[in-house]
């Protein structure tokens, strides 16, 4: 395969300068021998196959008589998932940054902007990455094309990656049982990728909502960094009077047009859905298979909620993580709610096609989504 991405959006983002920044900067991992971590990655890769099992028999997604595309199990170290990142973003926004880069071609001082913005952009991203790359216990990738080192399944199929260092990380800052943890850990990630490979459809929807997101992208250079400038402002505390409004909105709302946050809101709807039932797969399988799980489900609310210090609440808020925080406990009731009311072959309707899938509304009120997909109402 050429190079991802292709020379046209190269210049829009230096990826190699930022993967080389976010390798630097990349916190040392738990401190482990080498023994230690042979047996923690062989662990991993047991309980990935244990859960499979697990997640099949619980979630009723994928009959029996299925053979669902084979995806690979990546056991990786920080640095590898920030390579793995770096090659589903570089995919992912390819057409953007091939936009970008002939609008910017055709606008005065367009060489002098590549010339610096590249690299800056490459060394803004591996900054973020670096912090990202010590909390994320684990990821199913889809969007990176397969190569030797991201091996992924049949017909455009992704990886499951597995975070070695942090999940160890975790589990020690928890206190809890290691095996219990890495299991547990297992079961949530298993069930994002029995989601992707049961419904054949989903990676083309999501990844088309991405694109429909991206393309309403000024790609004025001038707007953006006016944009760039208004969430700068924003965060230091001195937005211009009269517009308190945007107090509580991330940088990644403030750069967004109607349009997009009309996009924003099917795309919050499906990761609420899938973050939220791999919350209540976790929660479902747990009790039969790890034994410490109420203790470690609570040990883990805690962290999830309370963050790490100033700074991570700072960066979380910046990032819009804590809009994912809320994706989780959001989801996680919608999808209760739903089984409650009309079991797991009901809910798993919602897996039929994009127009099954939950409205941001519906999230709220699951009762709507079950009268819409269902033809019934509660009671």
């Amino acid at each position: 395969m050429t190079g991802i991405g292709g020379a046209a959006s190269a210049g829009m983002v230096d990826w190699n300068l930022a993967v080389a920044t976010a390798t630097r900067l990349v916190r040392p991992g738990p401190d482990v021998s080498r023994d230690e971590a042979r047996a923690v990655v062989a662990e991993l890769r047991r309980h990935a196959k244990a859960s499979e099992e697990h997640v099949r028999a619980f979630t009723r997604m994928i009959p029996d008589s299925v053979r669902p595309a084979d995806t690979p199990v990546l056991v990786v170290d920080r640095a590898g998932w920030v390579k793995a990142n770096v090659a589903g973003f570089r995919e992912v926004l390819k057409p953007l940054l091939d936009k970008m880069q002939e609008r910017r071609g055709s606008s005065p001082g367009g060489a002098v902007l590549g010339a610096v913005g590249g690299k800056v952009t490459g060394v803004e991203l591996g900054m973020l990455l670096s912090f990202l790359s010590s909390r994320v216990l684990g990821q199913y990738e889809t969007f990176a094309p397969p190569t030797r080192e991201l091996p992924a399944g049949e017909n455009g199929g992704g990886r499951l990656l597995l975070v070695a260092p942090n999940i160890v990380h975790v589990e020690r800052e928890l206190d809890v049982d290691p095996h219990d943890f890495r299991l547990w850990v297992c079961l949530h990630e298993e069930t994002h990728r029995t989601q992707f490979t049961g419904v054949p459809w989903l990676r083309d929807h999501l990844e088309g909502e991405i694109q429909s997101f991206l393309g309403e992208t000024d790609v004025d250079p001038m707007t953006v960094l006016e944009r760039l400038r208004e969430a700068a402002q924003s965060l230091a505390g001195s937005r211009p009077e009269g517009e308190e409004g945007d107090s509580g909105r991330s940088l990644v709302e403030l750069v967004q047009t109607p349009a997009q946050r009309e996009i924003l809101g099917r795309l919050t709807a499906v990761m609420s859905l899938l973050e939220g039932h791999a919350d209540f797969v976790m929660d479902g399988v747990g009790p039969q298979v790890v034994p410490s799980v109420a203790e470690i489900r609570e040990k883990f609310q805690q962290r999830r909620a309370k963050g790490a210090s100033r700074l991570d609440q700072a960066l979380r808020k910046l990032l819009g993580l804590d809009a994912k925080l809320r994706q989780y406990r959001d989801g996680e009731r919608f999808v209760r709610a739903v089984v409650d009311q009309v079991g797991m072959d009901g809910f798993n309707r919602v897996w039929t096609s994009p127009n099954t899938l939950p409205t941001k509304t519906e999230i709220a009120k699951p009762a709507d989504w079950v009268a819409r997909v269902h033809g019934r109402t509660e009671g």
